[in-house]
């Protein structure tokens, strides 16, 4: 009996150090983020000091998508792995609407929970229209210990915001900007309210630079030279979200956590606006389209992964890497199996990130659907091909991503055989998600999840459009 009490004594000991080896795991999540925004991909004229110095620390992906161009679809992949249609949540979410996500999608916070770590969110959340009401799930539902969150935006802006709420209570008005308070509540939660005897995952989903914006005087002064105001706050509104990004290395650095941690950096989905006149400067980095748009400026985003002693400094990845590969890539990570009971349309992506593959396997191709008018499309991506579709999937365009990235010449006539294959594919694929995920996109309103009514008229849609 003595020596089995020894033995079992002996396994935990040795158990204990194990859990606390397993690497933490952080994603930072910017909102409206073009490819182009940040100096470390070209941008002439933002600084991003912290993010550049990232880049040259990690792995800069030169083909990282959304997996949607709205933010809500594209925050649903990320935390299940699943292409949102798939997983319900075809589109952004208005405040009130019947959309969610829903407890019956294992989520990456849940099956870490689970397998020991703790878990916080702070930031935007947006997956579900009746946020902090218990008639749908919210963050502590889907797996998290600890969280600070908003609906959608920021409000009435980024400066002093009152529409917080901390698990399950409202917080009141906040002196200070958006994603500096965000990234302060993180850092609380890393340095006193954690259980620092587990591994952590921590999210942090800022709102900037989503429209509307405010930036702090001292990042503006950064801008001299630029006379048009509502550029001069976007880029300080970037430069807000870096130096945001900046406060948390430097907290994982202070607690001697950044050797211990893989760290994930994002956005959620294209630019917003024109960039020359409309609200939203921010640059798709000559890409076609922007936000709500699955030609690449819509989808194509910045992505970079730390992870000393696994992924080496200063390298850049040319493999097509999709929001839904973060859920699979931090499981591994961790240790932890994905779910073997659902279809994932996210594959592990660790091997793009630390150069020991040059390409990924996937069960199911990179797709991408949009309902919002007037842009509904359906894009899937194999190898260099690209093919999209209208809603209705009677017209369609076919790109070379290797030798046209900005997608200047269709291809379906000069590729007849290829074209006809990835056609019938796409068709089939759309097909397949459809039986599988909810029908909320057939009864509901293509632009918030609102249910449909005679006075959904042009103005009330260009509205829902306008705060996406």
């Amino acid at each position: 009996m003595r020596s089995l009490v020894t033995l079992l004594s002996s396994c935990l000991l040795l158990a204990a150090p194990l859990q606390a080896a397993r690497p933490n795991l952080v994603l930072f999540l910017a909102d409206d983020l073009g490819y182009g925004d940040l100096g470390c991909y070209g941008h002439p004229v933002i600084q991003t000091p912290n993010l550049d110095a990232f880049a040259k620390q990690g792995v800069r992906l030169k083909q990282c998508y959304a997996a949607s161009a709205v933010c809500s679809p594209s925050r649903s992949a990320l935390l299940t792995g699943r292409t949102p249609h798939r997983n319900g949540v075809y589109t952004w979410i208005a405040e009130g609407a019947e959309v969610h996500l829903r407890t019956s999608e294992i989520t990456l916070p849940s099956l870490l929970k689970q397998a020991g770590y703790t878990t916080c969110h702070s930031g935007k959340w947006h997956l579900n229209g009746l946020f902090n009401n218990p008639a749908q799930p919210q963050p502590g539902d889907h797996g998290y210990d600890w969280w600070m969150a908003t609906q959608n935006n920021a409000a009435p802006t980024h400066e002093n915001p009152g529409n917080f709420a901390r698990n399950g209570q409202p917080v009141g008005p906040m002196q200070g900007y958006s994603a500096p308070l965000v990234v302060r509540e993180a850092v609380t939660w890393l340095k006193e309210k954690r259980d620092a005897s587990k591994p952590f995952f921590l999210a942090v989903w800022t709102h900037e630079p989503h429209y509307p914006i405010k930036s702090d005087p001292k990042f503006k002064a950064l801008y001299p030279d630029l006379t048009d105001d509502v550029q001069r706050e976007h880029h300080a509104n970037v430069t807000q979200m870096d130096h945001a990004f900046g406060m948390l290395m430097r907290a994982l650095d202070e607690q001697k956590l950044a050797e211990s941690t893989f760290v994930f950096f994002t956005s959620d989905n294209g630019p917003e606006g024109d960039g020359v006149k409309s609200p939203g400067r921010g640059s798709s980095g000559g890409l076609r389209g922007r936000k709500r748009d699955l030609h690449e400026g819509g989808i194509r985003v910045p992505g970079i992964a730390r992870w000393p002693g696994r992924i080496r400094a200063g390298t850049t990845s040319d493999v097509a890497v999709i929001g839904s590969d973060i859920f699979p890539t931090m499981l591994g990570i961790a240790g932890v199996e994905t779910p073997k009971d659902r279809t994932l349309d996210g594959v592990n992506a660790l091997a793009a990130l630390d150069g020991s593959a040059s390409r990924l396997e996937r069960p199911q191709p990179l797709f991408w659907r949009l309902h919002m008018a007037p842009n509904a499309k359906i894009a899937m991506r194999v190898d260099e091909w690209k093919i999209l579709a209208n809603a209705e999937l009677t017209e369609f365009e076919l790109y070379n991503l290797k030798d046209d990235p900005k997608e200047t010449t269709d291809l379906k006539d000069r590729e007849s055989q290829r074209y006809h294959e990835l056609k019938g594919r796409l068709i089939e694929n759309n097909a397949r998600i459809d039986a599988e995920g909810p029908d909320w996109w057939k009864r509901l309103s293509p632009n918030g999840g609102r249910p449909k009514g005679p006075d959904e008229g042009k103005k009330k849609k260009k509205k829902a459009a306008d705060n996406a």
